[in-house]
């Protein structure tokens, strides 16, 4: 099947600050749009498609144009937690090929480190009992715990063990050594040991919930930044070689009786993907998935195709997913959320990081990538979620 090359990302920006004081999630956004067009060689006049998650100050699509001073012809405010990028990279892609737009800006902006906000950790209570979360708030649970019983029934079910899945902590570690914005982030935010770990130093970690260490959570952090996706025509124009979007899938999935909560929206979402991509996860050079915890990697790793459901422990033990280690894609190689950054919807970063890798600019660079996934996890794994995949092809 022919990959079709109909829109690109052109434009990337990483805001830099893991730790901002005084500055507001509006400003980082606004920052890094500028910026974003910038790296593309484009101007605020070029933007027509607006996609935003009402993250921050932005208020939505509706009020960010107003803020920017722009009239899209397209604005979607789609919000489906931290995988809201990959949507809206896909939805992007299908603009532009309608015709509806033809340079799309995407940004994300958060405080959550500044402004101290207990992502994970803090119970889920609503202020009046509703339909779904009636089974879970009265009795106290969190969203790690969730996640914690996620990696529980893993274990239970196929034996995975905590030594194996410390080498998703052990190889996104070594990668955000070698970032030194992740280096920075690690230092502000007082880790204790800025350094590369080893499996030991995960299973040594202390328990947050069990059995997840501290090692396999993610850290909670400031940050954000833009893509600048756009349109063939424009994208061959552009400062910087452009990298195209090929496929993409999205999906939802929630509690079930008999269901299975290991399986996440992943399952889904990635075929889809790849059937429209033509291609297979074993061509893949990059995985750039949404690294929460370490049981989010592993359950989607399975789910898109990487490895059999249940064998994701043998796949990433020992840190297998590093970006120097041939035969396997490199998994998360700016630090990911587990090393580098998460404000608390960290989608658009794994979008960043592929479209760095395919050009060329990496501080982990893997020889001659040529493709790369992008898979975002929103929701609550292990009850309502959703999966969004982008594949990305170098030009």
């Amino acid at each position: 099947m022919a990959q079709e090359r109909t829109a690109a990302i052109v434009g990337v920006y990483e805001y830099p600050l893991r730790v901002a004081p005084g500055i507001s999630a509006m400003e980082v956004k606004i920052e890094s749009i500028a910026q974003a067009l910038a790296d593309a060689g484009l101007e605020w006049s070029d933007v027509d498609g607006l996609y935003d998650a009402g993250d921050g100050e932005a208020g939505g699509g509706l009020q960010l144009a107003a803020y920017l001073g722009i009239n899209p012809t397209v604005i979607d405010t789609t919000q489906v937690g931290g995988s809201s990028y990959e949507f809206h990279a896909a939805h992007a892609v299908r603009d532009i090929a309608a015709g509806k737009c033809k340079v799309a800006v995407l940004s994300y902006g958060s405080t959550s480190a500044s402004n101290r906000v207990a992502i994970g950790t803090g119970g889920r209570v609503s202020p009046a009992p509703n339909w779904q979360q009636n089974m879970e708030s009265p009795y106290g649970s969190t969203l790690i715990s969730n996640y914690a019983m996620v990696k529980q029934r893993h274990m239970h079910e196929y034996g995975t063990t905590t030594e194996q899945l410390a080498g998703i902590s052990v190889a996104t570690r070594k990668h955000a050594m070698r970032n030194p914005e992740a280096v920075k982030a690690m230092t502000d935010l007082q880790f204790v040991g800025v350094r590369e770990i080893t499996v030991e130093d995960v299973l040594e970690s202390r328990i947050v919930a069990d059995p997840l260490h501290l090692l396999e959570c993610c850290m909670i952090s400031d940050g954000g930044g833009a893509v600048v996706i756009a349109s063939a025509e424009i994208a061959r124009n552009c400062k910087k070689p452009p990298v195209w979007i090929i496929g993409s899938g999205e999906a939802t999935k929630y509690l079930e009786n008999n269901g299975d909560i290991t399986t996440s929206a992943a399952a889904q979402s990635g075929p889809i993907a790849f059937q429209e991509a033509g291609i297979n996860p074993s061509e893949i050079d990059i995985a750039m998935i949404y690294d929460s915890f370490s049981i989010t990697v592993a359950v989607c790793l399975e789910d898109l195709g990487f490895c059999a459901k249940g064998e994701v422990g043998d796949y990433v033990a020992n840190g297998r997913l590093a970006f120097d280690v041939k035969g396997t894609p490199a998994l998360n190689t700016d630090g990911g959320g587990l090393s580098s950054n998460h404000p608390g919807m960290r989608g658009i970063f794994l979008l960043f990081e592929a479209a760095r890798q395919l050009r060329g600019e990496s501080t982990s660079q893997v020889e001659g990538a040529k493709l790369a996934v992008a898979h975002g996890n929103g929701g609550l794994l292990g009850g309502t979620h959703t999966g969004g995949t982008i594949i990305l092809a170098k030009d």
